[in-house]
């Protein structure tokens, strides 16, 4: 367009310092500027492509390199494929810390032992949490097919079976599916009930633990945790 606005006869386009001014505008919008060789004149304006760089910026379309400046003998190519893309757990990790589930701050301590011991504390009940959410998997919206592979570099796609959990919003067992946080709460609804009762011969006094539902039993199944104090 602007070589044309240069060759038109009415009003054409002159003058080194305006006709530079124009292609610059466009330049600067699309980040061509390195693909294209540019010769302005008074009276005119022409330009060339860069054939060969655009031919390698293309061949490199959608590769990124990844560098480390550890030895490979401690980190190889796999093991940083599989470090970087680790990233990704790492973040969800620092906002289930500081926002989401634990909420580390404010800190009301003064000490710097007990604000030590504050960070521990947290750092465990997150632990504890991942370990959680990995057994309770079968019954929440996570993915349990991940190619763990440390040199598939190609872009991770969703398995089949958590598509499947977002369309029936049930797993292959027909159990309802929750985020983590809902079933937490469905599970708080199991009590330890004391009960009392009068009758002819006295009276007596019992505990009695809520009967689970299927789904709260699936769940404590998946815990490796019983309701029934053996001890």
């Amino acid at each position: 367009m602007i070589v044309q606005a240069t060759q038109r006869e009415k009003r054409a386009l002159k003058g080194q310092d305006k006709i530079a001014l124009r292609v610059g505008k466009v330049l600067n919008q699309f980040k061509v500027n390195k693909y294209y060789n540019l010769e302005i004149t008074e009276e005119g304006f022409s330009y060339q492509r860069k054939l060969e760089l655009i031919a390698q910026e293309t061949a490199l379309d959608g590769v990124y390199v990844l560098r480390t400046s550890l030895e490979s003998t401690l980190m190889d190519a796999a093991t940083t494929v599989k470090a970087y893309k680790s990233l990704s757990q790492v973040e969800e990790a620092f906002r289930c810390y500081k926002s989401i589930d634990l909420k580390v701050r404010p800190i009301y301590h003064y000490k710097g032992d007990r604000v030590k011991a504050h960070i521990f504390l947290c750092m465990l009940a997150y632990y504890v949490e991942w370990h959680l959410k990995q057994s309770l998997a079968p019954l929440l919206f996570e993915d349990e097919e991940i190619d763990d592979s440390s040199l598939n570099v190609i872009k991770a796609s969703r398995s089949e079976s958590v598509q499947s959990k977002e369309r029936k919003k049930r797993n292959q067992e027909n159990f309802p599916v929750h985020s983590f946080r809902t079933l937490l709460e469905d599970l708080g609804t199991i009590c330890l009930n004391t009960v009392e009762c009068t009758i002819r011969e006295g009276s007596y006094r019992f505990s009695k633990i809520t009967r689970p539902t299927q789904l709260q039993q699936k769940a404590l199944d998946l815990l490796g945790v019983s309701l029934i104090c053996t001890q």
